[in-house]
């Protein structure tokens, strides 16, 4: 049995970045996490860093907290995020009128929003829908969630906190009505272990609900889906919005070398949530949308299709969630249920993290009587510190690797490593050598999120085999590489088979004759 100041409970963006706060501020701190890393909603988003603009007529205390996150992780995470800048396009269907009010909403909440010609917006993004009749350009970003929860979790790891993934809470640990920690199961090995702490934070995202009753507390979540395409180009330079009320499919968002149109926003089951599944009814709503905000979009060839969850706090009069807040709920269970040490954090959205990891993070000192200031939107994180000159490497797989792990690349031994395994991601052996040595990959799935190997144009059809033994090797357990293929060829399968017609069937055929023996 181990002790620590704060145990956290979800390795999604928010529990990543209130471990991280908790270690800077030298707090004792353990995250578990009952899969790997981003497994839920913070791996399945659109990847837009919001301006806040989104909510800007709708949430407008939202959309002032955007703003503000935005301009802090266009700083302390410069590798993570793309400051693509982004435009609300008016079409002939949309009311004319509501881009004033969006535009005077946004200035309200200080977002820097200012109308220009559509002639304009056509030069300055030639793929959005040449019918518009209206835009406004916003600073909106694209940020890739995989590789900003990682250097969160990489520099609470660096600053003294233990992560310790595949590892599932099946009880809390209570004395005299007090949460003192949590008994724990190996989802591997199924070994069951105890570990104590001060203070529990649940930070579980949509499955919070659920670790609140163990803790015997009530939070009322809502689960709301929101499916996504990917398409297997960037065919946009900006984040395409449409200046209307949030609806469904009014997002295109560019990242890396493809881009993701999303969401659709239903009330789903509980049971649901641990294996959302895209519906064709669902594709053919996003791509007809989609569509609309850039055409070119009918001709692409769509890679997949994938869904999540949002972690948001119930309201009876809203079944959808569209019009539920998406602000901050920070739940102290002392205060509200009479359950001592134990503290919930969610609602937000990506783009807020570090605040909800700063807020849960006083929280905790004020329980703890630790005086210690947050310094997340000061410190870059791993990666983010400085730019480094590739002239003696390769310079296209080096210029890819510091793209991901920045000043992570230092510790690459590229010497017999140098080979490209991934093309179309320009991942190198040496990548991943360095992934599972610092970023505790046990899988290739868990090697996607961390290196985005196999997510480009051929989805792993001409590397994973490649990648496989690679990572067998890494491991020291050269046995496994079989294994690793059919999990990672059965998780690609559910986001192909939505959109399996024309091209993207074609190269599923392809895939499966390949590596059906």
């Amino acid at each position: 049995m181990k002790e620590y100041d704060v145990i956290i409970i979800g390795g999604g963006i928010t529990g990543v970045g209130t471990a991280r706060d908790c270690a800077l501020r030298g707090l004792k701190t353990l995250l578990v996490e009952r899969f790997d890393l981003t497994n839920g909603a913070t791996g399945r988003n659109h990847g837009l860093l919001h301006s806040g603009a989104r909510y800007a007529v709708t949430d407008r205390d939202s959309a002032a907290e955007c703003i503000r996150e935005n301009k802090i992780l266009k700083r302390i995470a410069s590798n993570c995020v793309e400051e693509t800048e982004g435009l609300f396009i008016t079409l002939p269907e949309d009311d004319p009128a509501y881009q004033d009010k969006f535009i005077r909403s946004c200035r309200e909440a200080g977002i820097n929003a200012k109308a220009i010609d559509p002639v304009e917006a056509l030069r300055m993004e030639p793929s959005v829908n040449p019918t518009l009749t209206g835009a406004v350009k916003v600073p909106d970003a694209s940020v890739d969630p995989f590789r900003l929860a990682s250097a969160n979790a990489l520099d609470a790891s660096i600053h003294g906190a233990e992560i310790l993934t595949y590892h599932t809470v099946v009880a809390f640990v209570k004395e005299g009505g007090r949460v003192v920690g949590v008994k724990l199961r190996d989802s591997r090995s199924g070994e069951e272990s105890e570990v104590r702490a001060s203070v529990t934070v649940n930070a579980a995202g949509i499955w919070g609900q659920k670790i609140a009753a163990m803790a015997g507390a009530e939070i009322r979540m809502l689960p709301a889906k929101g499916s996504l395409l990917v398409f297997g180009h960037r065919v946009n330079r900006m984040v395409i919005n449409r200046c209307r009320k949030p609806a469904n499919a009014d997002i295109l968002v560019p990242g890396d070398v493809v881009c993701v149109v999303g969401t659709t926003s239903d009330k789903v089951p509980f049971e649901e949530c641990d294996d959302m599944r895209v519906t064709a009814a669902e594709v053919k709503l996003l791509l007809e949308e989609g569509c609309k905000l850039a055409p070119s979009l009918a001709d692409t060839r769509i890679l997949r299709a994938y869904a999540g969850v949002r972690p948001l706090v119930a309201a009876d009069d809203d079944p959808t969630g569209r019009s539920t807040s998406r602000g901050i709920v920070l739940l102290d269970h002392e205060r509200r249920d009479g359950i001592p040490g134990f503290i919930s954090i969610t609602g937000g959205k990506l783009t807020s993290y570090r605040l909800m990891g700063e807020l849960a993070t006083d929280l905790i000192c004020k329980k703890l009587n630790v005086n210690k200031p947050c310094r997340t939107a000061q410190l870059p994180l791993p990666g983010s510190e400085k730019k480094l000159n590739p002239a003696k490497r390769d310079a296209l797989a080096f210029k890819a690797a510091e793209g991901r792990h920045g000043t992570g690349i230092l510790r690459m031994d590229f010497a017999g490593k140098s080979e490209v395994l991934c093309e179309c991601e320009h991942v190198t052996r040496a990548e991943i050598a360095y992934a599972v040595k610092y970023l505790d990959v046990n899988n290739l799935v868990d090697l996607r999120r961390r290196t985005r190997i196999g997510m480009g144009t051929c989805q792993g059809t001409f590397c994973m085999g490649k990648v496989a033994k690679a990572l067998a090797e890494e491991l020291g357990c050269p046995d496994r590489e079989k294994e690793f293929l059919e999990q990672y060829a059965r998780e690609r399968w559910k986001g192909m088979a939505p959109v399996c017609w024309g091209d993207s069937l074609r190269e599923a055929e392809y895939m499966r004759k390949l590596y059906r023996k």
